[in-house]
């Protein structure tokens, strides 16, 4: 059986960064190809990364438009207002207080810088929509929901936003792996107003989103296709064949996949067969090469689909609820459909409850911990502490 190349487990940030950071976190320095288990995790020699559940944030940058603002576009665009009503905590913030181990993050290409600077809702309300923040003027993919329109964030930058990601998780080197979903956005949008006309992105364009991965995160820090692929032939055979990282290999690391089908998926895969080369996972079905992750955003739909799925060792995302609908009702059926169906990531814009709905709706996983052993794959004798 062809079987995965020997793994670089080195998470620092090179000799000098992990010797300014001695004092602060146990990082390895210098060789660490060989990996062991952390004594509070005797499993993760036999657990896998994929047989753990968590909790994701949606839209992890997210929070809501300012007061005035909100009025306005309950006004202009009232279904979309409402959907847009929630706030989540800076994404340190996230991983640390409410457990959440799976993010994603939507970008916007800007070359030049500054194509996003100016806010035109903001601009209708006052006659000014100048944002004032210098880091918009900066060239580089910027983080944001909807443009000129939904655009307040947590950090205003991709690489802002993997800097936090970066830090905290050198600062927490025992976590369970993170994964942060990409969603690469150039839609145009019907407004009252002009609004900006986004990049689109071609395959230069995504070259730059592992770009600016590769400008923050060490190699050794991020879980990597060709790392999961090995020497086998595809990345999916390397799936069902050998399956995927242990958690001792995966422990303290970051995953990165893009959200996006259709042209985008084509043009991040061109050229990039079984995505050799490449940084993030694809959404990708059964027999794609590049098979190992797979989005289904319905859980009830797809909820015979997703626990075959995770059956065979593949990893899915799924959604808890959308739109607000769930948490303005209190309708907890779609949540509960979602962490049945064993969906390693489970992902929600209500990892706490909004007390303006009044429904207590929140989505938290059994036994309120960071993570669990997955209900579909995870061999019998796993216990929650053995994730984290």
């Amino acid at each position: 059986m062809r079987t995965r190349a020997n793994r670089r487990i080195d998470v620092g940030l090179g000799l000098p960064g992990c010797l300014a950071a001695l004092g602060l976190m146990a990082v390895a320095c210098g060789d660490s190809s060989t990996s062991g288990s952390s004594p509070a995790y005797p499993r993760d020699d036999v657990l896998r990364l994929n047989h753990m559940q968590v909790v994701g944030s949606h839209n992890s940058y997210h929070i809501q438009p300012r007061p005035d603002l909100f009025a306005a576009l309950q006004a202009l665009v009232p279904p979309l207002a409402e959907a847009w009503e929630y706030t989540h905590l800076p994404l340190g913030e996230q991983f640390s207080d409410q457990g959440i181990r799976q993010i994603e993050l939507d970008v916007f290409a800007d070359p030049q810088g500054g194509l996003y600077a100016n806010r035109g809702a903001i601009e209708l309300l006052t006659g000014d929509g100048a944002s004032g923040i210098p880091d918009l003027d900066e060239p580089g993919l910027k983080v944001l929901h909807v443009q000129d329109l939904d655009f307040e964030s947590t950090c205003w930058t991709l690489v802002q936003c993997l800097e936090t990601i970066r830090e905290w998780s050198l600062a927490n080197p025992d976590h369970a792996p993170l994964t942060i979903l990409i969603e690469a956005k150039d839609d145009e949008i019907d407004a009252p107003f002009e609004t900006v006309v986004p990049i689109a992105f071609d395959a230069e364009r995504l070259d730059v989103i592992d770009q600016e991965i590769g400008s923050v995160f060490s190699p050794g820090h991020v879980i990597t296709p060709d790392e999961v692929r090995g020497d086998h032939e595809t990345l999916e055979r390397a799936i069902l064949e050998e399956g995927w990282p242990t958690l001792g290999e995966s422990r303290g690391r970051v995953l990165f996949a893009l959200d996006n089908g259709g042209r985008v998926k084509d043009a991040y895969l061109d050229g990039h067969p079984s995505l050799r080369g490449r940084i993030l996972f694809v959404s990708a079905e059964p027999g794609e090469d590049a098979a190992g992750f797979v989005k289904l955003n319905d859980p009830i739909g797809s909820f015979d689909r997703i626990r075959n799925l995770v059956a065979q060792g593949f990893l899915v995302r799924t959604r808890a609820d959308g739109d607000t609908a769930e948490a303005r009702t209190g309708d907890t059926t779609k949540r509960d459909a979602a962490i049945a169906s064993g969906a390693q990531f489970v992902s929600t814009d209500y990892p706490v409850p909004n007390p303006d709905f009044g429904t207590g709706y929140f989505v938290a996983l059994p036994g309120a911990m960071p993570a669990r052993c997955n209900p579909i794959s995870a061999p019998p004798e796993c216990r929650p502490e053995d994730i984290e």
